[in-house]
């Protein structure tokens, strides 16, 4: 594989992961969504991810300072494309938040690879890279369900809070990795990921089940 088809072949690398794990983790929440909608908020995420990622890499050189700011970017890229009026109120903006956090997150498996020059050659340096950006994806998506979600609730600063707080350790870990240039901390990308995908998906977006059954309940005993 030539240098140059190594950046194109990473763009497989983030978005064949990110598809399964949404394949996975809607299932269950049929007729909560509409097929076109997930397709269009993916490719979306897919798109925003993108221009975020040029802009943060014009502001790359703003040291420590990024640990904070490029969540808070990042956060608000997904919030001003799940808060359109459409979406508002609706508990299946809670999918989309996750389908669009999805798509966003798979961008930066490639970005990873490029800004650490990765070369045909460095396959334990790639295996490392392809493990962080997955843990990336995993957050992306995560935070792309607390946005939804409280956008459907009504309190979307609240949650675009939570999803900026638990954006912050990725970008240390990423910080420290860079700094000290231990690529052993990739590692830990994916365990916090994990961890918050698996409370996020599990927590949050199951809420939204539960609002259903509930309401069907109270009807019933009308």
């Amino acid at each position: 594989m030539s240098d140059i088809a190594l950046p194109q072949a990473s763009l497989f690398l983030g978005i064949i992961p990110a598809l399964i794990l949404l394949y996975i983790s809607i299932k269950g929440y049929e007729g909560y969504y509409k097929d076109k909608l997930i397709f269009l908020t993916f490719i979306g995420g897919i798109i925003a991810g993108a221009i975020t990622v040029v802009i943060e890499t014009f502001s790359s050189g703003i040291g420590i300072l990024f640990i904070l700011l490029f969540p808070i970017i990042e956060q608000l890229f997904k919030t001003m494309i799940l808060n359109f009026g459409r979406f508002q109120g609706k508990k299946e903006t809670t999918v989309y938040g996750l389908t669009l956090g999805l798509g966003f997150g798979s961008i930066f498996t490639p970005f990873s690879m490029v800004t650490a020059n990765i070369q045909a050659g460095d396959f334990f340096v790639l295996i490392l890279i392809v493990i962080g950006s997955f843990g990336i994806i995993l957050l992306q998506g995560a935070t792309g369900v607390i946005i939804g979600y409280g956008i459907y609730d009504g309190k979307l600063l609240k949650y675009l809070l939570y999803a900026i707080i638990l954006h912050l350790p990725i970008t240390s870990i990423i910080f420290l990795t860079q700094y000290f240039n231990i690529a052993y901390l990739q590692i830990g990308l994916i365990i916090y990921g994990l961890i918050i995908y698996w409370y996020i998906t599990t927590k949050i977006m199951s809420k939204i089940l539960s609002h259903k059954r509930q309401r069907k309940s109270n009807f019933s005993t009308k």
